[in-house]
This record gives structure tokens, sequence and C-alpha cells, in this order.
């Protein structure tokens, strides 16, 4: 009788491990299958592609957030859905948004593939999914700039200045055309949009405290996160200042390919995956303050007999977010060799700088000069009485339009 009693009581302890090391196997698997704690703590830059779809289910809008957990900063680049490029899916130069029908992870692939980026995360706002969760979060805060007004079978109508758009309007604000509205124009519209948006979100964090709102609203979101990865994330996310994001778009020029008015990215896409991996080393940095976030100054001289590579560099240099105040010739036209001088006196700055164009002659000059007799050589030169760039690019002999050769 005490062995019968014995063997069961083995065998209940038996079950009692073997359903513990079931819960721990499934517990493991699942912080495997979805590692947001393990990012969230970590010091990898989080990348995220955010898509506003439109009513015909083509993308809007379609942005990368790069966000930093380890200091709560974040970068973004902006896609036109013009953007042309060999797409992986069909091997052939077509529109970047004409893979979208086949899905968002196909569409997400091709976005990595122009940026050399790992995106991990994917969020899509469908448009009448997006109007209900506006309504939710009582608007979206915009300021618009100017007055827009266009009249016929659907009337449009935005007064400038601050206003609150509620759902239907938010819609309408991003998705419609305005005859006389320019594309950049266009962009510039739907991206304020989306920091609003994010920017309303945060505010709006302890809403999604109660249970009821929570489970309406994250199921409007159609993302490749479970419940849980969405709202860590969206409670991360919520702590960033809006004010200080940064973004950027891919630079390009257009060109007629196969019938089509495509936006070719410069040098076949290898500046905008310089601007990526700028912006991600920036927020890997862990240097505190607004330094990271602040705007360099750049002036640029032609020092060659090419006419018109200042202004093209200038472009290029502005793709990477630096403000390039003046463009002009130097003081002489024969430069062998491109030079870079620095007047923030902050090496990681200037050699970030000088790595768009992969620039080793680089040389630092104080930025203001009180000496009285160096103000008059200046003027005497025609440089002005002040210096005000915090970088002057010489063009030389040995750049080729996009980089320094030969070093």
């Amino acid at each position: 009788m005490r062995r019968g009693v014995t063997d069961a009581s083995v065998f209940l302890v038996l079950v009692i491990v073997l359903l513990l090391a079931g819960a721990v196997f499934v517990v493991l698997n699942v912080l495997r299958s979805d590692p947001i704690e393990e990012a969230l703590s970590g010091e990898e830059v989080i990348n995220i592609l955010f898509v506003f779809e439109g009513t015909d289910k083509k993308p809007l809008g379609s942005y990368v957030l790069m966000f930093s957990p380890m200091n709560n900063r974040a970068a973004a680049i902006s896609i036109p859905g013009n953007v042309g490029m060999i797409l992986k899916t069909t091997n052939r130069v077509d529109r970047i948004d004409s893979v979208y029908q086949n899905g968002s992870e196909t569409y997400c692939e091709e976005i990595e593939s122009l940026l050399g980026l790992s995106i991990r995360y994917t969020v899509v706002f469908e448009a009448e999914r997006l109007s209900r969760i506006v309504d939710v979060i009582e608007g979206v805060e915009l300021f618009i700039p100017v007055r827009i007004e266009q009249f016929g079978d659907e009337p449009v109508l935005f007064s400038p200045g601050n206003t609150v758009l509620d759902g239907d309007k938010a819609l309408q604000y991003i998705g419609f055309t305005f005859p006389e509205e320019d594309e950049n124009a266009a962009l510039l519209r739907r991206e304020s949009f989306f920091l609003g948006l994010l920017e309303s979100l945060g505010q709006k964090k302890d809403m999604f405290t109660n249970s009821s709102l929570a489970r309406y609203f994250y199921p409007q979101l159609k993302s490749n996160m479970n419940s849980l990865t969405r709202r860590r994330l969206f409670d991360a996310l919520a702590l960033l200042d809006i004010d200080r994001i940064g973004i950027q778009t891919v630079a390009g020029t257009y060109r007629e390919v196969s019938g089509q008015n495509l936006f070719m990215p410069y040098y076949d896409g290898t500046v905008i995956k310089d601007v990526a991996r700028q912006a991600q080393r920036s927020l890997s940095q862990k240097t505190s303050g607004t330094l990271v976030e602040r705007v360099f100054t750049v002036e640029i001289l032609n020092g060659t007999a090419t006419t018109g590579l200042a202004s093209r560099t200038a472009e290029l240099v502005r793709g990477f977010r630096y403000d390039v105040i003046a463009t002009n010739n130097a003081d002489r036209n024969d430069y062998e060799e491109t030079e870079i001088i620095d007047r923030t006196g902050l090496d990681e700055v200037a050699k970030a700088f000088a790595d768009i164009i992969r620039c080793k002659n680089l040389r630092f000059e104080s930025k203001i000069e009180e000496d009285p007799a160096a103000t008059e050589w200046r003027q005497e030169q025609g440089r002005g009485s002040e210096i005000k760039a915090d970088f002057t690019l010489i063009i030389g002999k040995d750049f080729n339009g996009r980089v320094v050769t030969g070093n």
C-alpha cells in the first residue's frame, strides 16, 4: 500500500516538474520571438517604418523613424513613393511604391534596400482606421503656414495658423492633391502631419492606460508587432521631443524611365545610404545636451574651373542636414586637393562632416577673430567682416562631385 502511494507521489512530482518546464519553455520562446524589452534597454537604434495608406490602398507617405531608447532621441527619413530604383521583387527599374500592392512586408524590404538599414517594425495607418485614431486622441494639432483652398466636387479649405484636425480633416489634409502645389510642398505637408500625429499620441499616452481604450486603439494599427510590443514601443516613443526630430528625404533628380517620370536617387542611392548611416551613428552617440541636434553651417567654395560645382555640392551637403549658408568661387581655381576648414573645435563633429565626401584634408581655424587687422584683411579680400560658417569646404580637383578620390 505504501509503495503505491509513493509511486503516485513521484508521478505527481514529475507532472508538476514537466508543467513548470513547459511554462518556462513557453516564456523563453515568447521573449526570444519578441525581444522588445531587450531592444528598449539596449544601445541599439530601433528602425520603424510608418506608412499612411490612402483610400486607394497606396502609400500617401512613408517614414522610417530611427529611435534610440538609450537617449530618447530620433531622426526620420521620408520616402517619396515615386523614388525609382531596381526593385529586388521584379528585377527592373520602377517606382518604389509599385510593390506595395504585394503587401507592406515586400515594400519594407525595398525600403531596407534603398536605405541600407534593417527595419524591425512596421506600422500602417489605413485610411479609415487613421480617421478613428485621430478622433480617439481628440485631434492632431498642426501649424498650417498658408491658406489652402480648392473648390469643386470635393472642396478643400484649411486656414493658416494653429489648428486641430479631426479624423475626417486629417485624411483630407494628407490625401488631397492641390493643382498649384509642387511635390516638395506636398511632402512637407504630410511630414508635418506625421510629426504632429506622433506628438499627439505622446501627449495622450495616459488615455491608453484605460484598458477599454487600449483594446480599441491598438487593433487600429496594422503592424507586424503583437499587442504587448506595440504598447511598449508607443510608450517609449511618447517620451520623444518631437521638435528635435529632423526629417530628411531622398535627394535626387527626375529621369524618364520606361515612360515614367521617376525620382532617381543621386549616385545610385549611395547618398541616401550615407545619410541613413550618419543619422544612425549620431543617434548612437552618448553625447548629452543639444549638440547632437544642432544643425551646423557650411560655406562651399569652388576651387576648380568646373562651373556650378559649388551649387551642386551644396545640394549634396544639404541632404545630410547641414545648412549651406553660402556658395562661391574660391580665391583661385587650381586647388589640387579638397580642403575642409573646421571652426567648431569638435573633432568628432568635424570628422563626421569630412566623412560625407571622404575628405582627409582637415584643419582647424578659430571661428571669430577679434584682431582688427585681421578683420580689415578679410574685408579687403571680400570675405566679409566675420566668418560665420562652422565649416568651409574648398573644392579641389580631386573631388569627383561625390567624394574625394586618391586618398
